[in-house]
């Protein structure tokens, strides 16, 4: 079930700091209380192969979000001791030591279920018995949360898929230029580029000089 154009659960879990600090954040709270957006992104396990690299990745991108009034935060099923045992392993060892922001230790899948993100797939033999086949952890899950609160934007890769992002920047730009200037953008649309009024004659003027 989509859940762009409506407001994050409120939800409050439990979460880990880099320094070691154990934390309970709610989504929605941050949000609304300091008025920021939200990046949250879920992955699937700590200590895999892809994983890493996006934890990486958004670090490395640490400031552009700081730039947009917007925060980062990391979220899998682990336990937050098993999130702090890979923060503090080199990055050389396949580790996250580096990472500053929080990561979300949701180990009774209490949000994950409520997002729809969990693998958590059955198949049912001649019998009409039910197997369980899935893996029981997320998908890599992205969402961005506007100061309100309010979903503006979802997405879901499969395992093996990671994600870019610079389209998440782009996003957040697309997004603050909307509630600044009332316009649309279109496709491809990168900050400083044309964008267009809701109606029939700016997207013409917009096709035909485009």
């Amino acid at each position: 079930m989509a859940l762009v154009g409506k407001k994050f659960p409120n939800v409050t879990v439990d979460a880990i700091s880099k320094s070691g600090e154990n934390l309970r954040i709610n989504i929605l709270d941050e949000a609304i209380n300091n008025q920021t957006k939200v990046l949250l992104f879920w992955y699937p396990k700590d200590f895999t192969f892809v994983c890493p690299t996006e934890l990486h990745a958004f670090q490395a991108a640490l400031e552009e979000f700081k730039k947009r009034n917007t925060i980062v935060i990391g979220a899998s099923c682990d336990t937050n001791e098993v999130h702090f045992a890979w923060l503090n392993t080199p990055k050389n060892q396949g580790g996250i030591e580096g990472v500053s922001y929080p990561l979300l230790a949701d180990t009774h899948r209490q949000l994950a279920n409520i997002l729809g993100i969990v693998d958590q797939d059955f198949e049912y033999d001649d019998e009409g018995n039910e197997a369980f086949t899935g893996s029981n952890v997320t998908y890599r899950a992205t969402y961005l949360i506007d100061e309100e609160g309010k979903i503006f934007h979802e997405s879901v890769n499969d395992m093996p898929l990671g994600r870019n992002v610079d389209e998440y920047l782009r996003l957040i730009d697309a997004y603050t230029h909307v509630q600044k200037y009332g316009e649309v953008c279109p496709a491809n649309w990168q900050e400083g580029k044309a964008a267009m009024h809701a109606d029939r004659s700016s997207t013409a003027a917009y096709l035909s000089n485009n």
